[in-house]
């Protein structure tokens, strides 16, 4: 598996220049960007909560972690995180844990940490654990269309 199913479709959908980036097997967000060489700053990666509202998907850089407060705030919900049976019947042409950031593709209210509008390229799950899709700052920012922004998370 390279890119997911919905995940080309959006790519394509919305005319966005993208990059496939190789890299060894990653089990985690920060090793995946040790191993394509890319600043955790710059790799989105996808947090999936939820509660009785339903889900949200929590996109931020790599090298921060999820606020829970800091969103619970700015959400007004009270969040926790979603199980590994609920992401596989949600991102079902991912692999389990390699969530892109596409919340719209998958039906998914999804919530953005500001820092990532600042920076010049992005790169993100395609799927898998093994690919990334690097776009620039700019086409980010329009793949997440309508998604809130906030400070939902603290650097490492």
């Amino acid at each position: 598996m390279t890119v997911a199913t919905r995940v080309a479709g959006c790519l394509v959908g919305q005319e966005v220049d993208f990059e496939v980036v190789d890299h060894p097997h990653a089990a985690t967000s920060l090793e995946t960007a040790q191993l394509a060489h890319v600043p955790g700053d710059r790799l989105a990666k996808s947090v999936v909560l939820e509660d009785e509202q339903g889900y949200l998907l929590a996109v931020l850089p790599a090298s921060h972690r999820l606020d829970l407060g800091e969103l619970h705030r700015q959400t007004r919900r009270s969040l926790g995180l979603a199980t590994e049976p609920e992401l596989a019947g949600l991102f079902d042409d991912c692999e389990p844990g390699a969530v892109p950031p596409l919340g719209f593709a998958y039906d998914v209210e999804t919530i953005v940490d500001e820092s990532l509008a600042e920076q010049p390229d992005v790169y993100f799950e395609a799927g898998d654990h093994e690919h990334l899709i690097h776009v620039s700052g700019e086409a980010f920012e329009a793949l997440m269309g309508s998604a809130r922004h906030a400070p939902i998370s603290r650097h490492l």
